[in-house]
């Protein structure tokens, strides 16, 4: 890992930048080995002595979840948390899509709070535990918590730190923003993705420690090791909005090794917003596609069994029920159904430097569950069951890219969201081409700057979650 040397004088300098400069200092800092092997010794320490119990039963094995024959859904019996529901989709009057969908209106929490300690901003990250994790403990925001959480309707105890985005002042707030969910599990979920800084000393529990942003980016080069909920709340940091002074430029400037990026980061770009936004905007107006929700034992190619719902010739995922005892949480005992991937998906993101200027191909693509209808998406989104007759051109040319000497600039496997995911792993790719190995750009695909994305995902419901995943993990 790449070592970084700084000097008291320049930490002092931080103390005076705005908060998202200060984020860019932080992000400069990295840990050495040692503070490093403190990180991995608390997340194996826990691995090893947390209590954790999770068999896939049936469910009528359940006493909180049951099959709704009325609303023909799953759901428990307080009604809260989530439902799932039998989803089609219809284009010209036919069936398109059939699959079960989770339903969760509530918007939950994903924060991270924020201190400068010894003049470098800090984030407060929690070892953390959700019954999905293909490997126990995860590196995560300083709370995530379902609506249901923190009403405390589940009867548990009130998520720590919660009080601190309640209470949250205007001046201390970083990122506000409500962002999708996985809208191909998902219909029309989101969450409120919050960064706060505080200046007041609180206490640190043993689940939690301070990290700089270069560390965590340091974690993010590591198999499922920094989950989802944290990837995508660092994806929303707002540094389109810093307003640099020259001197400031110059000093950030000189911590960049991708020299391409800061431009793409900071510069007065050209922007493609008009194009891009009239592209979505006549998507929303003129698509023809509209879902219906049905019940689950209504659905013609899916299973419905006590054990769970199973696609007939084969899909990206299926339901499951299990019985799960972890200890240290609000509650450690519980039932609940989880979605458990068939495979592993690829999430891929071409990159490539114009006149100097590191820009992105993205994609306007349609899901059934968003929100909006459509998102921006990274060059390639292809679920393990894709069949190759099935590649888009682009898909075909980035595995030929890849398979051709492409430069990786990232290659990890990283887990998605834990609570409602059961061992969903997918491979996460960045790769840096020349422009003239795409050529003409296929219908719903843009070139953007880093600037440009960034400035979009201030808005909710621009850019899915699989883009904002992939452009966390891009190390300045």
């Amino acid at each position: 890992m790449k070592e970084r040397n700084y000097t008291l004088d320049f930490i002092r300098a931080c103390s005076h930048m705005n908060p998202v400069s200060r984020m860019i200092k932080s992000e400069y800092i990295t840990s050495d080995e040692r503070a490093l092997k403190d990180i991995f010794s608390l997340v194996a320490e826990k691995n090893e002595n947390l209590k954790v119990n999770i068999t896939k039963t049936n469910l009528s094995d359940s006493d909180a979840w049951f099959y709704d024959k009325e609303k023909g859904e799953i759901r428990n019996h307080n009604n809260s948390f989530f439902q799932i529901r039998g989803l089609q989709q219809f284009c010209g009057g036919e069936v398109i899509l059939e699959q079960p969908v989770l339903i969760q209106n509530e918007i939950g929490y994903l924060g991270i709070i924020c201190k400068e300690i010894d003049g470098v901003l800090k984030f407060l990250m929690q070892a953390k535990i959700e019954p999905g994790n293909v490997n126990k403990i995860q590196i995560s925001p300083t709370i995530q918590a379902t609506k249901s959480n923190f009403t405390q309707k589940h009867s548990g105890k009130k998520p720590a730190y919660l009080d601190y985005f309640l209470n949250a002042k205007p001046e201390n707030i970083i990122v506000d923003q409500i962002q999708s969910e996985q809208s191909s599990r998902f219909l029309g979920k989101r969450n409120r993705n919050i960064i706060i800084i505080v200046n007041e000393d609180i206490e640190i529990l043993p689940s939690h420690m301070w990290m700089t942003l270069g560390t965590i980016k340091q974690l993010m080069k590591i198999h499922n090791l920094v989950n989802m909920d944290t990837r995508t709340v660092l994806s929303c940091i707002p540094y389109c909005s810093a307003k640099l002074t020259d001197m400031e430029k110059c000093e950030i400037y000189e911590m960049f090794s991708d020299k391409a990026l800061f431009r793409s980061m900071f510069n007065d770009n050209e922007q493609d917003f008009v194009k891009v936004y009239h592209y979505i905007n006549d998507y929303k107006m003129l698509h023809s596609r509209e879902n219906k929700i049905i019940p689950l034992t209504e659905m013609k190619n899916w299973n419905f069994t006590d054990s769970g719902i199973t696609h007939k010739t084969g899909y990206p995922f299926k339901v499951i029920f299990c019985d799960i005892e972890i200890e240290g949480r609000e509650v450690t005992h519980w039932t609940q159904p989880l979605f458990e991937a068939e495979g592993m998906a690829v999430f891929g993101l071409i990159t490539a430097d114009f006149d100097g200027v590191r820009k992105f191909l993205v994609h306007a693509k349609p899901e059934a569950g968003c929100f909006d209808g459509i998102e921006l998406a990274p060059t390639v989104q292809l679920e393990s069951s894709a069949a190759e007759n099935d590649y888009s051109h682009m898909d075909k040319l980035f595995f030929e890219l890849c398979d051709s000497g492409a430069e990786i600039k990232n290659n990890v496997i990283l887990s998605e969201e834990g609570g409602r995911f059961y061992h969903e792993e997918n491979k996460n790719v960045i790769i840096k081409v020349r422009p003239e190995q795409i050529g003409e750009l296929s219908d719903g695909y843009f070139w953007l700057d880093y600037k440009t994305l960034n400035h979009m995902v201030q808005y909710n419901n621009v850019l899915n979650i699989q883009l904002r995943n992939l452009l966390s993990l891009l190390d300045f």
